[in-house]
């Protein structure tokens, strides 16, 4: 596997672990210094207490670079920009187990496009362990609704991205969770049905960099009290082919290389 990045998706679970203070899952793999060193900067050096992680599927690093513009929303909330590597193969199944162990592929066991509940150690797992309350908003039928399942945590599953949303809004407001994914297939679905650059892809793009927004707005008001970190993480990346689709997969720039994007607030009361 080629390199394209110097820090993985794979850095994720522990570096949250720690900015959270407490133990990484067993086995996980090295941390993202430079998230780490960026978010205890804004901190004055304190742990997280409530994090938002917002999972948008299938957005690649060349993106970001064609498409600015389109993240501005994104950057206003989250202005810490960090490339990041994915895993092989990159589908999301196999991403996101990697993202929440720490673990390489071979590691947690999913190696291919398919949805058994992990057996393994996760984050959620090392979070409870703690204390801390996790929580999933995704969609049904997608790979967070499925592979975390069966752990004492809640769990929203919802019909739609909109739904999700809106849950997610819901959510932040109740503040019962200290640690929130939200997960949107949205620009996954209309990339593989037209194409990456396509018209109805970039309108699903900016909707993800709106909702995140949206998003991250809601969190500074109701989280004011307490030192917070926030991130717009996708799995993989994507790449065009013959007929003008969209699809992913391979061991290639444009499916291995993402873009991270982190912002970090201290409490205000």
């Amino acid at each position: 596997m080629a390199v394209y990045a110097s820090n993985g998706i794979t850095s994720v679970a522990a570096s949250l672990a720690r900015l959270m203070c407490f133990s990484p899952p067993h086995g996980a793999g090295e941390p993202n210094l430079a998230l780490e060193r960026y978010a205890r900067a804004a901190l004055g050096g304190r742990p997280v207490q409530r994090a938002l992680l917002y999972h948008p599927d299938g957005i690649a690093h060349y993106l970001f670079a064609r498409h600015t513009d389109a993240f501005l929303p994104v950057l206003e909330a989250a202005p810490l920009a960090l490339p990041m590597q994915s895993v092989y193969p990159p589908v999301t199944p196999v991403c996101f187990a990697s993202m929440y162990t720490g673990l390489p592929p071979e590691g947690h066991g999913i190696c291919s496009y398919a949805k058994p509940i992990l057996r393994v150690d996760t984050l959620f797992d090392a979070a409870l362990r703690a204390g801390v309350r996790p929580a999933i908003v995704s969609t049904s039928g997608s790979t967070l609704s499925k592979i975390f399942l069966d752990r004492p945590m809640d769990y929203y599953i919802l019909d739609s991205v909109d739904e999700v949303n809106a849950r997610a809004e819901q959510l932040l407001r109740e503040d019962e969770h200290d640690l929130l994914l939200v997960y949107n297939g949205n620009y996954d679905a209309a990339m593989h049905r037209y194409a990456p650059e396509s018209p109805e892809a970039l309108r699903a793009l900016r909707a993800n960099a709106d909702a995140f927004a949206q998003l991250a707005s809601i969190a500074r008001r109701h989280w004011s009290g307490y030192d917070s970190l926030l991130a717009f993480a996708p799995d993989h990346g994507c790449h065009e082919i013959e007929g003008g689709l969209g699809t992913h997969g391979l061991d290639a720039e444009t499916d291995m290389l993402l873009p991270h994007f982190y912002g970090a607030w201290p409490r205000t009361r």
